[in-house]
C-alpha cells in the first residue's frame, strides 16, 4: 500500500490537453469550498494552464509548486505542479506531440501517491488515439495504471474498474475488447479473481462490512436455461458457486434487463457485469455528471470522471466539471477510510 499521510493532497494528472481536462480542473477548483473539493495539485504545463484559464474566460490564478506546498496554497491560487513536457495548446485537437506530458502526468502523479506525497491519484481524461500514435502500448488508463504499479511494487497487478454513482456500483468483468471478444475471454477464473477484488476494496476503502454481489449473465435472459446460449450455465453459474463457498454474499446469474431499477438495486452494493456497456449504460443513465470511474485492485487509490475528453466542446467554456469534483471528493473519501482502516 502507498505511504500515509493525513495531511497530503491528490494529485491530479490533466489529461489530454487537447480535451477539456484543463477547463474542468480550473473550475473544479474554482468550486472550491462551497462544492467540498478536497486540496488537489495539477500536473500539467503551466503555460497551458493560464492559455486555457483565458480562453473560457476562467478567473483563475495558478502557483507552481511542490506536492507538498499544494495544501498551502489551495485556498488561494489553483497548486500547478510543471511537467517536464511541454503541451501544444489545440483545443478540440488532439496532437500526438503531447503524448509524453499527458504520460509524464500519470507517471508521476503515481510516483507521489506511492511515496506519500499524495493521498490519491485523481486523472482527467485521455484519448487513446493520439497516444497509440506516439507509440503507446496500453489498451487504456486503467491497464497502465496496474502496469505503473506492478512495476514500482514488482507484485502483478490485477486491475478492476468499478463505476460508482449515488444509486449504483457497477464492475465490468471484461473492459476494453470488442464485444464480440467477450465469449472468448470471460472465464470462471476472472469472474472469481474480479470478485474478490471488489469485494476486498469494498470492505477496506469503502466501509462496507460484507458487500452483497450481483452478478450478471452474459446472455439475455441470463441464457433461459441454455436457449440463448451456454456460457451463463458453463462459466458464469460455477463462478457464483465458487464465491459462495467461500463466504462472499454473491448471487447470479441474473438477467441483466432487471438488475438495475430501483428495488433491484437495493438488494446489493455492487453489480459484477459481463462486457464494458453493460455495466456503464446504466451507471451512466442513472448518474451521468456524478458517476466516478475508481480502479479497484491497486496499491494506491485512483479515481477519475466517467466521461471522455470532449474534443467538441473543448476551450468553449461550456465543460461540466460535476463528475470530476465527485471523483476528487471521493478520492478524499476513500483515502480517508482507507487510513482508518489500516490504523
Amino acid at each position: 500500500m502507498s505511504a500515509q499521510n493525513a495531511d497530503a493532497p491528490l494529485a491530479l494528472s490533466v489529461g489530454d490537453p487537447s480535451g477539456i481536462g484543463p477547463e474542468i480542473a480550473i473550475a473544479a477548483w474554482q468550486a472550491g469550498d462551497s462544492a467540498g473539493v478536497p486540496p488537489f495539485y495539477l500536473l500539467a504545463d503551466p503555460a497551458l494552464i493560464e492559455a486555457r484559464a483565458r480562453l473560457v474566460g476562467a478567473n483563475v490564478t495558478i502557483a507552481e509548486t511542490l506536492p507538498g506546498q499544494a495544501t498551502h496554497h489551495f485556498a488561494r491560487v489553483l497548486p500547478v505542479v510543471p511537467l517536464h513536457a511541454r503541451h501544444v495548446d489545440s483545443p478540440g485537437e488532439p496532437d500526438p506531440v503531447n503524448a509524453a506530458g499527458t504520460i509524464e502526468a500519470i507517471d508521476r502523479a503515481v510516483a507521489d501517491c506511492l511515496a506519500g506525497r499524495a493521498a490519491a491519484v485523481v486523472t482527467c481524461p485521455i484519448a487513446k488515439k493520439p497516444l497509440y500514435d506516439a507509440g503507446f502500448g496500453f489498451p487504456g488508463h486503467t491497464e497502465y495504471l496496474a502496469h505503473l504499479a506492478s512495476r514500482h511494487t514488482g507484485r502483478e497487478v490485477t486491475p478492476v474498474m468499478l463505476l460508482a454513482g449515488p444509486d449504483l456500483r457497477t464492475v465490468p468483468v471484461t473492459i476494453h475488447m470488442p464485444l464480440a471478444e467477450v465469449p472468448k475471454v470471460l472465464t470462471t477464473e476472472l469472474i472469481v479473481a474480479t470478485a474478490r477484488i471488489t469485494v476486498a476494496d469494498l470492505k477496506s476503502r469503502f466501509g462496507i462490512a460484507r458487500p452483497r454481489l450481483a452478478i450478471a449473465g452474459l446472455n439475455p435472459h441470463a441464457g433461459e436455461g441454455g436457449a440463448m446460449g451456454t456460457e451463463d450455465a458453463a462459466i458464469v453459474a460455477p463462478a457464483v458457486e465458487t464465491l459462495k463457498a467461500e463466504g462472499i454474499d454473491a448471487v447470479g446469474p441474473l438477467p441483466a434487463d432487471t438488475m438495475f431499477h430501483p428495488r433491484a438495486r437495493a438488494s446489493y452494493d455492487a453489480a459484477l457485469c459481463m462486457y464494458h456497456d453493460q455495466a456503464l449504460i446504466p451507471a451512466k443513465t442513472l448518474a451521468f455528471d456524478e458517476a466516478v470511474n475508481v480502479t479497484l485492485g491497486l496499491p494506491f487509490i485512483r479515481t477519475s470522471p466517467d466521461h471522455g475528453t470532449a474534443f467538441d466542446i473543448a476551450g468553449k467554456g461550456i465543460a461540466h466539471a460535476d463528475s470530476l469534483i465527485a471523483a476528487l471528493r471521493l478520492a478524499r473519501r476513500l483515502a480517508d477510510s482507507g487510513r482508518q482502516a489500516a490504523a
